[in-house]
């Protein structure tokens, strides 16, 4: 039961976060919250302890807790490194962690008796927790328990506000300009008169707003080209500009303009090279 339960959480989850109709539903990040926090830790626990005597209920949970974060965060160095992190990346590999685990949870508790195996009864849990609290217990363990649970929820309220609670850092916008190999290097000097030049040119908007954007290109401050775009919060844009050189000399200014909305007298950003041609 629980192996399926973890199965559905994460199905419902990849739902809410990857369809866009639900992306902005709180109800996302009440689902993301345990499969980032909580699932990972337990699947593996589950898979490396799969008997019922291996592990107490509190130490189960706690543990979780623990390897969940620990796991999460060395999938995401780990995407860092190749992919890069990305939310669809990050759930697919989350995803295809937890099912590779719940099938090896699944064979490993088939080989075991079946009163052997470990499982959560559900019937019962109203009578753990209350072993937990019935006078039998020492006064410490108790008031252990107590903390625990609360520490418990107090981290959950806290990271669920951190997600859902936007928090507006400084507005600016990125503008650049790169080299044939896309990096800022080796940029191209020597341009032919009258002939087709391009340069990549790249947009990221960082205003928590979506922004209409004009980029303009010119040569000795004359116009030549310019491109319209409108990009949203945290949306990037590059693409490759291509102009006409119109003048001929050497040392010559070739500028780049950011404007914001339909502000045309002063550019909001600015860039150069110097050029032949």
């Amino acid at each position: 039961m629980d192996l399926l339960i973890i199965l559905i959480w994460s199905v419902i989850t990849l739902a809410f976060n990857l369809n866009p109709a639900l992306s902005d539903s709180s109800v996302r990040a009440l689902l993301g919250i345990p499969l980032v926090l909580f699932i990972p830790g337990y699947i593996l626990i589950a898979a490396v302890f799969p008997r019922m005597d291996n592990l107490g209920g509190i130490e189960r949970i706690v543990l979780s807790f623990g390897l969940s974060i620990a796991v999460s965060s060395l999938l995401g160095l780990l995407l860092n490194f190749t992919f890069g992190i990305r939310l669809f990346q990050l759930l697919l590999t989350l995803s295809l962690y937890i099912a590779a685990l719940i099938v090896i949870t699944a064979y490993r508790r088939e080989r075991l008796p079946e009163e052997d195996r470990f499982y959560i009864p559900l019937h019962k849990i109203y009578e753990i927790i209350s072993d937990e609290f019935s006078p039998s217990k020492s006064i410490t363990s108790r008031i252990l328990t107590v903390m625990l649970i609360l520490s418990i929820a107090f981290s959950a309220g806290a990271i669920y506000f951190a997600i859902t609670t936007t928090e507006i850092g400084e507005k600016f916008t990125e503008f650049y300009i790169l080299g044939p190999e896309g990096e800022a290097a080796n940029y191209t000097a020597n341009l032919k008169y009258n002939s087709p030049a391009t340069v990549l040119v790249g947009v990221a908007n960082r205003e928590y707003a979506s922004v209409n954007y004009t980029v303009q290109v010119a040569l000795g401050r004359e116009l030549l080209t310019e491109k319209r775009l409108r990009l949203g919060n945290n949306e990037t844009w590059e693409e490759n500009i291509t102009f006409m050189p119109n003048k001929k000399g050497t040392n010559l200014k070739l500028e780049f303009w950011l404007f914001k909305e339909d502000n045309l007298t002063a550019p909001y950003r600015e860039l150069h090279l110097w050029v032949n041609t």
